[in-house]
């Protein structure tokens, strides 16, 4: 897996928050109740759409806790409304903004509790690429499964779109 350092996980937890925000506000255009539409789900034994979006942000605001030593504090996977689930957004980014750590807290150990009385302790770069960024892609993929579900018209472009700044167009002769 890649090796990572602390800057380069900032940019991709915020370019990628900003793309949940964006499929969110696709959604919001084409679904009248928005509010109830964080209640679907994929499965009847998955979280919501709310669920979704908090676990999703847990990911990068529990590597932004765990930075600065503080105990990891999950949001609750009982977003209700759209002004919360911005916020849950706004907030990790301000989290992730906000550290301040050297690259050496990569080489530390992480312990990841997996539910009651069950964890892991990893290296933290492997915690990143093995545990962290997969949970992060996952609860976001699963909110984009969820709207197109529910039919609303987001495509990779709208999943990926922080590669926008990348894209180049060939030049016709």
């Amino acid at each position: 897996m890649a090796n990572h350092d602390i800057a380069e996980l900032q940019r991709v937890f915020l370019t990628r928050l900003d793309a949940l925000d964006h499929i969110l506000d696709v959604g919001q255009k084409h679904l009248p109740d928005f509010d109830a539409t964080l209640q679907e789900r994929l499965a009847p034994d998955m979280f919501p759409l709310g669920g979704q979006i908090a676990l999703a942000c847990n990911q990068p605001r529990g590597f932004a806790q765990w930075c600065v030593g503080q105990p990891i504090e999950n949001l609750k996977p009982d977003i209700a409304t759209l002004a919360q689930a911005r916020e849950a957004i706004e907030q990790a980014k301000r989290m992730v903004s906000a550290i301040g750590v050297d690259d050496a807290k990569l080489d530390e150990t992480k312990r990841i509790g997996l539910g009651p009385g069950r964890y892991c302790e990893l290296p933290a770069r492997q915690y990143v690429s093995e545990y962290l960024l997969p949970n992060l892609y996952f609860h976001i993929t699963t909110a984009y499964a969820i709207l197109r579900k529910l039919g609303v018209p987001v495509g990779k472009a709208d999943f990926m779109a922080f590669m926008a700044p990348y894209v180049r167009q060939d030049q016709v002769a």
